[in-house]
């Protein structure tokens, strides 16, 4: 079976499509668990109207899609934080792709295409709920740091060399 991982423009229909999945799973995720219900159908309509376009192009930020045998399969971002740091952001796998070594394809490519952009290091923050994404990113070197940011629902702060 064949991963593929390239730049897509964030305005894509595919783009677009990968983001209402992520966007989606994390939002319910976080409501089931601390709401007890789904997203509220007008916030997820608020967001998904708004999709993260302008910080995911270059020379700022890239989006990369990867694809499952040509179907696409999930997604990342990063962003330029300033010119050494870059930021990995809404890594995301089609739940039916899982387990078949995407998100470790989809976070080595961002790594990759950081170092492009002449980054040394890579930043990113995620959720105590995200287990899956925590262990992927420890197991590929990220070490769990103080916090570098004030999001919202940001609740661990990771960072890894890329020299």
């Amino acid at each position: 079976m064949t991963w593929t991982v390239a730049p897509e423009s964030p305005d894509s229909p595919m783009a677009k499509a990968l983001w209402r999945a992520y966007y989606t799973e994390v939002s319910d995720r976080y409501y089931l668990l601390h709401k007890g219900h789904p997203t509220d159908p007008s916030e997820l309509s608020r967001e998904l109207a708004n999709p993260p376009t302008t910080e995911l192009t270059l020379p700022g930020g890239q989006l990369l899609v990867a694809r499952y045998e040509g179907e696409p399969a999930g997604s990342v971002g990063i962003r330029l934080q300033n010119p050494n740091t870059a930021e990995l952001t809404r890594v995301f796998v089609d739940p039916r792709m899982r387990g078949k070594g995407g998100g470790k394809l989809l976070v080595l490519s961002a790594e990759a295409t950081a170092r492009t952009l002449h980054a040394t290091r890579m930043i990113l923050d995620t959720r105590h709920d995200l287990t899956e994404a925590r262990a992927l990113y420890t197991a590929l070197g990220y070490e769990e740091t103080p916090p570098h940011n004030d999001g919202v629902y940001a609740e661990h702060w990771f960072t890894k060399p890329l020299d």
